[in-house]
C-alpha cells in the first residue's frame, strides 16, 4: 500500500515537470474579413446638344435641313439653354406642296429663319412647367399660346405636343405634330406664295427664282400678274425653257417675266374695259374681248381670273407672252 502511494506520487511529479517544460500554445488569430469591393456606378450617357440630338433621332431630317439652310446650327449648338418645339418630318410634309422646297431656297432664308426661331424659347422649360403656362415668348419675339385640353398640351390651339422632355446638353426638346407659323407667315399670301401653293405654276416659279424676282413679287405692290401655266411653258419650242433658265440668259428671262406684270391691282371687270395695259417692262400688251373671252396680244387667252393675293391679283393665261423685239 505504501509502495503504491509512493509510485503515484512520483507519477504526479513527473506529469507536472513535463507540463511545465511543454512549449506554450499560441492561439491562432481569427482571419481578417475580406473587404467587399465598392459597387461601380454605371456612368450616365453623355447628353448631346439640341442639333446632334435631332440628327441622331432620325425623325427630324427636314428640321435639321432647315436649321442648316437658315444658318442656325451654331446657335442651337451654343450654351443656351433653349427649349425647342420640334416638328417631325411628317409635320413638315403636311405643309402645302412645294412649301418646304420654297423655304429652303437662299432667297427665302429670312422667312425660314423667322419660322424656326418661332419654335425656340429661351431657357429649359420642362413639360411640368409648360402645362402651367398660358403662353411663352419665342426667340423670334412673338408669343405662342399654350393650352391644356383632356391632358394634352396644344400650342396656338391646334398644334399638339406629342413627346416631351427629350433632354439635351443645352436644353430640352418637345416634339410637335405640326409646324408653327408665326402670325406674319400665316398671313403671307403674296403672288409668289399663291403661285407656289397652287401647283400649276412650277415652271413660272422656277423662272421667277432664276430671274431673281422673288423679292420683288413678294413686295408691297400691288401687281397684276398674267400667269402662264406649266402647260403654257411646255408649249414653247423644245429647249426654250431650259435655255431661258441658264444664268447667261437671265436678262432675257427677266424681260419676258416683267412683260407679264402690270402695276396696280387690275381685276377682270377692269381688264375687259381696256384695249391695252402698260407692263412693268415698259411695253404694252393689247387686250381684246371676243365672244365673252379675253385675249392678250390677240392669241393668248385669259382662262382664270381674279385670284386675289395680299399684294395684287393673278389672272391665268394659256400661253407665254413674248415681248416684241
Amino acid at each position: 500500500m505504501k509502495r503504491n502511494s509512493l509510485f503515484l506520487g512520483l507519477l504526479l511529479v513527473v506529469s507536472l515537470v513535463l507540463a511545465a517544460c511543454a512549449p506554450a500554445t499560441t492561439p491562432t488569430p481569427a482571419p481578417e474579413p475580406t473587404a467587399m469591393p465598392e459597387p461601380t456606378a454605371t456612368p450616365e450617357p453623355e447628353l448631346l446638344d439640341i442639333v446632334d440630338t435631332a440628327v441622331a433621332d432620325g425623325r427630324f431630317t427636314t428640321l435639321v435641313a432647315a436649321v442648316e439652310a437658315a444658318g442656325l446650327v451654331e446657335t442651337l449648338k451654343g450654351e443656351g439653354p433653349f427649349t425647342v418645339f420640334a416638328p417631325t418630318d411628317d409635320a413638315f410634309a403636311a405643309l402645302p406642296e412645294g412649301t418646304v422646297e420654297s423655304l429652303l431656297l437662299p432667297e427665302n432664308k429670312q422667312q425660314l429663319t423667322d419660322i424656326l426661331l418661332y419654335h425656340v424659347v429661351s431657357g429649359k422649360v420642362m413639360a411640368a412647367d409648360v402645362v402651367g403656362l398660358t403662353s411663352a415668348p419665342t426667340v423670334l419675339g412673338q408669343d405662342i399660346a399654350i393650352n391644356v385640353d383632356m391632358g394634352n398640351v396644344y400650342l396656338n390651339e391646334s398644334v399638339k405636343v406629342i413627346i416631351t422632355d427629350i433632354e439635351t446638353s443645352n436644353g430640352v426638346i418637345h416634339v410637335i405634330d405640326a409646324v408653327l407659323l408665326p402670325p406674319a407667315a400665316e398671313e403671307s399670301n403674296t403672288i409668289v406664295d399663291v403661285a407656289v401653293a397652287d401647283g400649276r405654276f412650277t415652271t413660272l416659279v422656277a423662272a421667277v427664282q432664276a430671274a431673281g424676282l422673288v423679292e420683288t413679287l413678294q413686295g408691297e405692290g400691288p401687281f397684276t400678274v398674267f400667269a402662264p401655266t406649266d402647260d403654257a411653258f411646255a408649249a414653247l419650242p423644245a429647249g426654250t425653257v431650259e435655255s431661258l433658265l441658264l444664268p447667261e440668259n437671265k436678262q432675257q428671262l427677266t424681260d419676258i417675266l416683267l412683260y407679264h406684270v402690270v402695276s396696280g391691282k387690275v381685276m377682270a371687270a377692269d381688264v375687259v374695259g381696256l384695249t391695252s395695259a402698260p407692263t412693268v417692262l415698259g411695253k404694252d400688251i393689247t387686250i381684246t374681248v371676243k365672244d365673252g373671252k379675253v385675249f392678250l396680244n390677240d392669241t393668248v387667252q385669259v382662262i382664270i381670273t381674279d385670284i386675289e393675293t395680299s399684294n395684287g391679283v393673278i389672272h391665268v393665261i394659256d400661253a407665254v407672252l413674248l415681248p416684241p423685239q
